[in-house]
């Protein structure tokens, strides 16, 4: 059962590779446009240090299994980032949307992290497993971050909404 457990982490390592990198290209897309949300800007560039960090994790994981990330993978999540980044761009309400995927997306990442985590058991890995409850540690506080900011975020949102139509007005 170990050699079929270690096959399924390994393609697990290196979707959940594709996946940090899909994260670092949105986080860095939006780093740049939330300015009127330093919090969130904040936020964001911790994050962004964060996820460099998981990558380099994930990549010492799968080379303590003899594996290198799928190029192919990284690609093809990235592309469909891409598409995400571009419809929310596009949207008057980019900083709400943004954060409602960014919370979605955080629990994926959980989600991913502690399957990992029991394939590295089953696969007797368990070598690399501190390297993996790391990264899921600092996913679940991004995830409680946004939790917390989430009501924040959209009250500042039609504050700034409000401002905006009031100033439209009094010219």
């Amino acid at each position: 059962m170990s050699e079929t457990a270690t096959s399924i982490l390994a393609t697990g390592l290196r979707n959940a590779h594709a996946m940090e990198s899909q994260a670092l290209e949105l986080m860095q897309r939006q780093a740049g446009r939330v300015g009127h949300y330093p919090e969130v800007q904040a936020q964001i560039h911790q994050h962004l240090a964060e996820t460099e960090r998981q990558l380099q994790r994930l990549e010492q994981c799968l080379d303590a299994l003899g594996e290198d990330p799928s190029a192919v993978k990284d690609a093809a999540l990235s592309g469909l980032g891409n598409i995400l980044a571009i419809s929310n761009i596009l949207a008057d309400d980019e900083i709400l949307k943004n954060i409602f995927a960014n919370y979605a997306f955080e629990h994926y990442e959980i989600a991913a992290y502690k399957s990992l985590l029991a394939l590295c058991e089953m696969a007797i890995q368990r070598s690399i497993a501190p390297l993996l409850r790391e990264s899921l540690a600092e996913e679940e506080a991004m995830a409680q971050w946004l939790n917390e900011k989430i009501s924040r975020v959209t009250k500042d949102y039609v504050s700034e909404r409000e401002r905006n139509k009031d100033e439209v007005r009094g010219k």
